[in-house]
């Protein structure tokens, strides 16, 4: 079966071409094939002509992994067309698609160890030196076949190599827990757009102004399962071990390297309502104390956990510490940091691990020796770190600029969105800060990350949220970390070619429906607990409008009209027998009431901004981004009644004054559409927009 995604033709000079690739004297009066459209961008790209298929992988080298690529391939290709491609080995013949690794000296200074090539004629060869680039060149032939209604690719070579060798997201599961599932379909995508490092930000804690300025009310977790300290971990909001091994292991299947982060000195505070003893008592308990012996026993003993034995729960060869945001108040204390960042880098490689960190050495001046010279630092603030003093030092860097490339949603500084347009026209990884730009090519730049940090705890961002802010980077963060310097598409066409492409084979988090039709769905009538809707996506995704005619009955408190894995939506919310919705452990309502008898009709448009309640054509509320702050002592506090006419219809509480402490609470909805809820009354003429009705 097809994935449901909107698709927009974009090989024209082959729609109308055989439907197999044709010797070039059969076909002399055929056009050259321009460069085709994959993310990230081809390096290079000799033209042919006609158009193929694959009709069976055929397996040229007898190696185990070489097999479990093309079982990989032959999956997703099933998964995404409906069509099953057997497996088979050498001779060759017309139709099949090669899968072999090469050997060479020049294969290997050629291709390296990601790249790959591809040579599509009457038949198809892809070829690399290791595993992994024949994984990529699948990811290529995927993306190309997706883009014809009959899968058909261009024939022409292809020699397709990264110009970074890290290219990478950074997320922030810590102030904010992202179900296993998600990362799941998470690391998926990211191998579909050859980005092959995901970092887990595993620790954090909220800022003190939102909870009163107490620490000890301040939301804060650490997200892995430790049996060495029980209770570290929030039940219900954490991994277990088992799982999180697991995800390492689904991940490399897929060649994505998950690098574990637990943050220490500073973003701490999980630790330290753990063990209260250990918190600064002079810099915040976001702070470990580490002038205390019992700190790095703790800290050495939670590392060991994970890093130790002959089976290690962090799996990678990458492990991340953090040391960044720590206090430089007074020379002792930059000196003990400086200690405690080389303690932990040479506790880390005892492991036989490589450290990553953040880096504060610019911040932690001093004179006490850091190790840095089998260590990889983040070059994420020119106040913290200095990219030219680390490299000299011996670190590599990957660049992690905060200006341009870290992602904090809803929360009004730094970007919700990166700019996208600045990324294709001006950044490449070389640009390590806002003032520092090293040459292309630099040996000691690995490559690049962006980041998503989830900075405010109760600010009703949903996962659905993070992924729709992911997405757009993502591509473009694909794109430049791969070609660097010789990305050559327009800005104007990624934008518009990019929309084609799925997010993964069989994963579709945005829930995008089938190109062109503008009424994705229809029902004439919705019995009540009439089960599963039956349809290939559970959910509508941004923008969208969903209408139908009630009949109503008086419905009790809780009452579901619609429900999916990420969401529910009420008749009659729990609370207050409103219209309304949850996702994410937030619950939001309308502050409308159907009538107890009596027909209506209800629409409801969402976007990643808003939702709008229309009640039988007149639109009756918006719930858009809501500036929030506390009532504080202060005569000059801004009240809540006084901004909103009905503050009790929401829950987020936000503590503190009209400085930092004002957050954005986001009220948005990926609309469910998988199962149908029990109520009395009768719901007639269900109908689902992929576009907004009213403007």
């Amino acid at each position: 079966m097809k994935q449901a995604w909107l698709r927009i033709p974009l090989l024209l000079l082959t729609l109308l071409l055989p439907s197999v690739g044709l010797r070039a004297q059969d076909n002399s009066d055929v056009p050259i094939n321009p460069k085709p459209f994959v993310i990230p961008e081809l390096t290079s790209w000799t033209g042919g002509r006609g158009t193929y298929r694959p009709t069976r992988i055929v397996l040229g080298s007898s190696s185990r992994e070489v097999k479990a690529v093309a079982e990989e391939l032959a999956k997703d290709y099933a998964e995404m067309f409906g069509r099953k491609i057997q497996i088979g080995k050498e001779p060759r013949n017309k139709g099949d698609l090669l899968l072999r690794l090469v050997k060479s000296s020049e294969d290997k200074h050629n291709l390296g160890k990601e790249g790959y090539r591809l040579m599509v004629g009457e038949d198809a060869v892809l070829e690399a030196t290791h595993t992994q680039g024949l994984y990529w060149g699948t990811r290529t032939l995927l993306q190309l076949s997706e883009q014809d209604e009959d899968q058909m690719i261009p024939c022409g070579t292809t020699i397709d190599k990264p110009q970074y060798a890290l290219r990478g997201l950074m997320l922030d599961v810590g102030r904010k827990y992202i179900p296993m599932d998600y990362l799941q379909r998470l690391i998926r995508v990211l191998a579909y757009y050859k980005m092959n490092t995901l970092q887990l930000h595993l620790n954090d804690n909220g800022f003190k102004v939102y909870f009163g300025n107490d620490w000890a009310k301040t939301s804060a977790a650490f997200r892995l399962e430790s049996t060495t300290f029980p209770g570290l971990a929030p039940k219900g909001a954490s991994y277990s071990k088992a799982e999180f091994i697991d995800l390492q292991k689904q991940a490399e299947r897929i060649f994505v390297d998950i690098i574990p982060e637990i943050d220490i000195p500073a973003h701490t505070l999980a630790f330290t309502h753990y063990r209260p003893e250990l918190a600064s008592k002079e810099h915040g308990a976001d702070h470990l104390d580490i002038f205390k012996e019992e700190t790095y026993t703790f800290i050495d003993a939670l590392l060991k956990e994970y890093l130790g034995g002959k089976n290690p729960v962090f799996r990678s060869k990458h492990i991340n510490i953090g040391t960044d945001e720590y206090s430089n108040a007074t020379e002792e204390l930059r000196e003990k940091f400086r200690y405690f960042t080389d303690r932990y880098i040479r506790y880390v490689e005892s492991f036989g691990k490589q450290a990553y960190l953040w880096g504060a050495l610019r911040h932690a001046y001093g004179k006490t020796p850091v190790k840095l010279d089998q260590a990889v630092v983040l070059t994420w603030s020119r106040d913290f770190v200095d990219p030219i003093a680390t490299k000299e030092a011996g670190a590599k860097l990957v660049s992690t600029p905060d200006s341009y490339t870290y992602i904090v949603p809803a929360a009004g500084y730094y970007q919700d969105y990166l700019d996208t347009r600045y990324l294709h026209a001006k950044w490449t990884p070389a640009v390590v800060s806002s003032a520092v730009t090293l040459p292309e090519g630099d040996p000691a730049l690995l490559g690049g990350m962006f980041s998503v940090w989830n900075d405010h705890y109760g600010n009703g961002i949903s996962v659905k949220d993070i992924h729709h802010r992911i997405m757009p980077a993502l591509h473009y963060m694909a794109l430049k970390m791969w070609t660097g310097s010789g990305t050559s598409i327009p800005y104007e066409e990624m934008e518009q070619r990019r929309l084609v492409l799925s997010e993964a084979p069989g994963v579709n988090e945005l829930a995008r429906w089938q190109g062109g039709q503008r009424e994705v769905l229809h029902r004439s009538s919705l019995p009540s607990g009439s089960g599963h809707l039956g349809e290939a996506v559970p959910e509508i995704g941004y923008d969208y409008s969903v209408t139908f005619t009630i009949d109503a009955r008086e419905e009790a408190r809780g009452t579901v009209l619609l429900r999916s894995r990420n969401a529910t939506f009420y008749l009659a919310d729990p609370r207050h027998g409103r219209l309304g919705f949850a996702r994410d452990g937030y619950l939001d309502t309308f502050d409308y009431t159907l009538p107890k008898e009596g027909k209506v009709t209800i629409s409801i448009e969402g976007d990643n901004n808003s939702l709008t309640l229309y009640v039988d054509g007149k639109r009756r509320e918006h719930l858009s981004r809501m500036l929030l702050y506390a009532e504080t002592p202060d005569a000059d506090a801004l009240r809540l009644d006084k901004l909103y006419e009905s503050p009790d219809r929401f829950e987020p509480i936000v503590y503190r004054s009209r400085t930092r402490g004002r957050m954005f609470y986001m009220r948005t909805l990926v609309f469910p559409l998988d199962e149908v809820g029990t109520f009395r009354s009768s719901i007639t003429d269900l109908r689902v927009h992929n576009y907004k009705l009213h403007k």
